[in-house]
């Protein structure tokens, strides 16, 4: 996680699009030094949970499967995760490995009970795919032993599922600099450490050390903060709902600042509260303040980490 932290303040001191505003985040942490807020994991109820290897199987298949939804303006990650969560209480054995290897597009669909084409069908195809063979391969077909190998360390699970699974690759080169990003495969640790409540498989003993997630939504509430400030020309573009491509200054911009401001405002809120504050915690609220905002305009970047 510190080549993370590192290469995201580097692209923070060299950015051209996106600026972190010092003042912007005193003012937020002012606000929520005396409560920070706590949102629970599965505040909504959306997600499947029977405290046990299974749960852990599910958590990994949807956060293999998480990300772009915008080209579809009625899909969101609630139907994912609600979708998957049925098909599993429908048949316990739709996760398997040796199934997930055998998923087509439209079998895919079928089981989020979704009536049309998914974003990047194929490439979620391809995941679960590379998902259940590596799966059945490495970790006796099981996501809770691929957990279990890591000896409650979320870095450790981070390292084991990038070495592991390509499709968790999340980074980027900017400016020829390499930048970590990790997406997905963070978000699988904090799952885990949210859907247990930090207990058996969820017991990390350094989920201190998880930076948030750098997505679509957390940027844009960043930016209505006054955390983040955009270039005109950046601006422009998400207001006029562009697609900003893959692998662009802008894109890598606008992720690797997000990073880095959480870990400014986890600072300063660590210091202003006196407590030990979460990027994980941070992110949860950040991205919850999001989803519950529909007029907010956010970055269309077609990729498979976000």
């Amino acid at each position: 996680m510190e080549e993370v932290r590192q290469t995201s303040a580097w692209v923070a001191r060299n950015s051209s699009h996106v600026t972190i505003d010092s003042s912007g985040i005193e003012k937020v942490v002012e606000k929520m030094k005396d409560s920070i807020p706590k949102v629970e994991w599965d505040y909504e109820g959306i997600h499947y949970f029977d405290n046990g290897p299974l749960t852990v199987q599910y958590l990994f298949v949807l956060d293999a499967l998480n990300f772009c939804f915008w080209p579809d303006k009625d899909l969101n990650y609630d139907h994912l995760a609600k979708g998957l969560k049925d098909a599993l209480l429908n048949d316990n054995s739709a996760f398997d490995a040796d199934r997930l290897q055998k998923y087509t597009g439209p079998q895919l669909r079928e089981l989020l009970k979704w009536p049309r084409p998914l974003p990047l069908e194929e490439e979620r195809v391809r995941l679960l795919h590379e998902v259940g063979f590596e799966l059945e391969r490495s970790f006796e077909g099981k996501a809770s032993k691929l957990v279990e190998s890591c000896g409650k360390s979320a870095v450790k699970l981070v390292a084991l599922i990038t070495r592991h699974f390509p499709g968790f690759r999340d980074h980027s080169v900017y400016k020829g600099h390499q930048v970590f990003l990790y997406k997905r495969a963070q978000i699988f640790a904090a799952d885990l450490w949210g859907a247990f409540k930090g207990q058996g498989y969820g017991e990390f003993n350094d989920i201190c050390s998880i930076t948030m997630f750098a997505d679509y939504i957390v940027p844009a509430v960043l930016q209505q903060l006054g955390v983040l400030k955009y270039s005109s020309t950046l601006a422009n573009a998400i207001q006029a709902s562009s697609e900003i491509g893959a692998g662009t200054e802008e894109e890598i911009e606008l992720r690797a600042c997000s990073i880095y401001a959480v870990e400014k405002m986890r600072e300063l809120l660590s210091i202003k509260s006196g407590k030990q504050v979460l990027s994980v915690e941070l992110d949860l609220w950040l991205w919850s303040v999001g989803v519950q905002c529909p007029s907010l305009q956010h970055h269309r970047t077609l990729s498979i980490y976000y």
